[in-house]
């Protein structure tokens, strides 16, 4: 059982006076209350110093008229989460789509603490197999490289691809991971111009035409607006999404802004 005694002490003309005034506060009254709550009252000194009625709900902060114990008989309690789940598969096979991860919370936030960050997280992704088979051509990253290696290519290739014609693709880069802009060494400095938004031009040369001339990941197969991946060779860390916006027989973007199929 607790007490608690206190007087105030005030003056009529030359007469003093004691009265006693509880100072409970929100540990002797055994209150402590989330949200706004008129009934969590007690009675006692305040922060200002101001003494009578004061409250111990988690409003109170805000309000400025906390019991002087506030803090004391409710700390704050910050959420806590746990570990990250695995990643689970894609949503669905043979298309881009989006895989989930999820972490639960293991303590709620009490008394104003920390709120809880985010527990669902997505990332896109593509499953190239489905009930064993293969999924479409135009599923397949598309794997790029700096326009700048054409030349080079088109010369020593030249005597066996007479008979070949290229072509060039159009595309809107619609997302790319952190890696590209983060590159080390010389021949990664073209990924950095890879921007959000851009659009830019793919050619493919003959050295990379298949049989059916084609290149592998120029998304001739995919739907209309479908997102499709690319991949930046060299760099692992380099990769991204874009839509295919129309083939063309030349490329007309600037150089810092055409690549080349692998």
């Amino acid at each position: 059982m607790h007490f608690s005694i206190c007087f105030f002490i005030f003056f009529v003309g030359q007469s003093t006076f004691w009265a006693p005034v509880c100072n409970a506060g929100c540990m002797h009254s055994g209150l402590c209350c989330s949200g706004r709550d008129a009934l969590c009252v007690s009675q006692g000194w305040r922060p200002d110093r101001s003494h009578g009625t004061c409250y111990c709900d988690q409003a109170c902060t805000a309000t400025l008229d906390c019991c002087h114990d506030y803090q004391q008989a409710c700390p704050a309690v910050s959420c806590e989460v746990s570990q990250w789940n695995a990643w689970s598969d894609c949503a669905e096979p043979c298309t881009t789509t989006y895989r989930v991860r999820r972490r639960h919370v293991v303590q709620e936030p009490q008394n104003g603490g920390g709120p809880c960050p985010h527990v669902q997280e997505y990332a896109g992704c593509v499953e190239y197999w489905s009930q064993h088979k293969e999924c479409r051509k135009s599923l397949v990253p598309a794997l790029i490289t700096t326009g700048g290696y054409g030349t080079a290519r088109r010369k020593r290739d030249l005597s066996s691809t007479r008979d070949m014609r290229g072509y060039c693709v159009q595309f809107l880069v619609k997302s790319l991971s952190s890696g590209c802009q983060h590159t080390r060494g010389p021949h990664m400095h073209w990924m950095r111009y890879l921007r959000e938004g851009h659009t830019v031009c793919v050619e493919c040369q003959p050295p990379a035409l298949s049989t059916d001339q084609q290149c592998n990941g120029d998304g001739e197969e995919a739907e209309k607006n479908q997102i499709l991946q690319w991949q930046a060779v060299g760099n692992t860390h380099c990769w991204g999404m874009w839509k295919r916006m129309r083939r063309l027989d030349f490329c007309s973007c600037p150089i810092v802004h055409s690549f080349l199929f692998i």
